[in-house]
């Protein structure tokens, strides 16, 4: 069987971790379907249901830098585990839950540690594997994310995770390598890693609250100063400590700074226009739940099929092109649904979700894999930490953005000057999604050459 660079068997790897990243999406997205369930069931209001939801993404966010750099200073295959075994004690917790706080309660703890997985899963293939066959394996990663987000069902909740997640940890302990710290004597620095943590989750839950209170809330505003304050303290913190969370020239890293803007923005218009879909389905086009299913199916099918190849394209031409490629599809197809899709047939919808799933395969993995090339070896974990904690924010950050924006814009002109049917605010929202794809594409086209382990990496 087919070894990487510290003996570990590829194949068991990647199905090892595949499957783990599988579980923790769909446990993260199946609930979305279960809320209103939830609410009823515990005599709560929707407010108060969210939670479920916004606690485990706030958790979630700010955990993944965390385990990163864990796997920088300790075991991979410890890191690893440690955090299933978070995650299958939440998931217990959730599936025995008598009422709200314990399942919020239950929610964090499956957060805290299915945190660990996608970060220590693309972490393991860029520290176990050799740089030309990291973006095949990153594919078939993102590929498990791509089936899940759209056709998970609220029917496999708690207890099939609770299962999973027990039939996964001895795989994990099995397979996953005993590796040394990448620097000898390197330490964990908790204080910048809290920083950095309530940086992410203090601006994530600011815009969380602005969509549902106003940004001019106390709670929203009083969020995003914090936000700024720990987000200073981090950049002190990781200038004048000893052994910092992060070196500070990662952030001088332009090809490092520019993957990770490009995984943000095009995560945001991906995650956004999933969101946004089934909802302009169910208000303008009257359709059931069902319809919007069926409208993002090919989207995901093309997600699913497309993202393996472009990971395997990645190793052979770089990155650089294929991400192009990929953003510049999804520009056009968003921009195609803010012109055609809101209000038209399912069918325009269903054409336009297609371009934006099969452009979006073209950015994840090969952005990801030229994200691991810019990082030297003894930052890989803590840098795609990094990386996975923005990708991961710019999801939280675009339904609550877009979805304040949408509200704004009731009953206004559309800005797209060529929409010519009657559901303005929707072709406004694609609008904006479309141009922080753009955003995205000039930030691609220019990034320059990584630095990373000695190899040629074309970004």
């Amino acid at each position: 069987m087919e070894r990487g660079r510290d003996g570990a068997p590829i194949r068991l790897l990647l199905i090892v971790t595949v499957s783990a990243v599988f579980v923790i999406v769909m446990n993260g997205s199946m609930v979305n379907v279960a809320l209103p369930t939830i609410g009823e069931q515990f005599g709560v209001s929707e407010g108060q249901a969210e939670w479920v939801i916004s606690g485990y993404l706030l958790v979630f966010a700010v955990g993944i830098p965390l385990y990163g750099r864990l796997a920088d200073v300790y075991s991979l295959r410890k890191a690893f585990s440690f955090g299933l075994v978070g995650f299958v004690a939440g998931s217990l917790v959730c599936a025995l839950a008598p009422n709200l706080p314990v399942l919020v309660a239950g929610r964090v703890l499956q957060a805290a540690g299915g945190a660990a997985i996608p970060a220590l899963s693309s972490t393991s293939v860029a520290k176990l594997l050799p740089p030309g066959q990291r973006g095949g394996a990153l594919g078939h990663i993102v590929s498990s994310v791509g089936v899940v987000v759209q056709f998970a069902g609220w029917h496999a909740l708690f207890y099939g995770t609770l299962c999973l997640g027990l039939i996964l940890l001895p795989a994990a302990l099995r397979v996953l390598p005993e590796t040394a710290p990448a620097r000898p004597g390197a330490s964990f620095d908790l204080p910048g890693g809290a920083l950095l943590a309530l940086t992410a989750g203090l601006s994530l839950l600011g815009v969380t609250e602005g969509e549902v209170q106003g940004f001019s809330s106390p709670l929203s505003w009083g969020s995003f100063v914090a936000a700024a304050l720990c987000g200073l303290g981090f950049g002190w913190r990781i200038n004048t400590a000893p052994e910092p969370f992060v070196f500070p020239g990662l952030f001088r890293n332009r090809a490092y700074v520019a993957c990770a803007a490009v995984g943000f923005f095009g995560f945001l218009a991906n995650l956004t226009s999933l969101v946004f879909v089934p909802l302009l389905v169910s208000e303008v086009n009257g359709l059931s739940a069902g319809a919007a299913g069926l409208v993002l199916a090919p989207g995901a099918v093309a997600l699913a099929l497309l993202s393996p190849l472009a990971g395997r394209l990645s190793d052979r031409v770089g990155a650089r092109p294929l991400v192009l490629l990929g953003l510049f599809t999804m520009f056009l197809s968003l921009l195609v649904l803010s012109t055609f899709g809101p209000g038209a047939s399912q069918l325009v919808l269903a054409a336009g979700m297609l371009g934006v799933g099969a452009g979006f395969a073209g950015i994840t993995s090969p952005n990801t894999n030229a994200a691991a090339a810019t990082l030297p070896r003894d930052e890989v974990g803590v840098g795609l930490g990094i990386y996975q904690m923005l990708f991961f924010l710019g999801g939280g950050f675009g339904p609550a953005l877009l979805g304040a924006f949408l509200a704004a814009r009731a009953g206004d002109a559309a800005l797209n000057p060529l929409y010519a049917l009657d559901a303005a605010p929707f072709s406004d929202a694609f609008l904006l999604m479309s141009l922080c794809v753009l955003l995205a594409l000039i930030l691609a086209a220019g990034y320059g050459r990584p630095v990373g382990e000695g190899s040629k990496v074309d970004l």
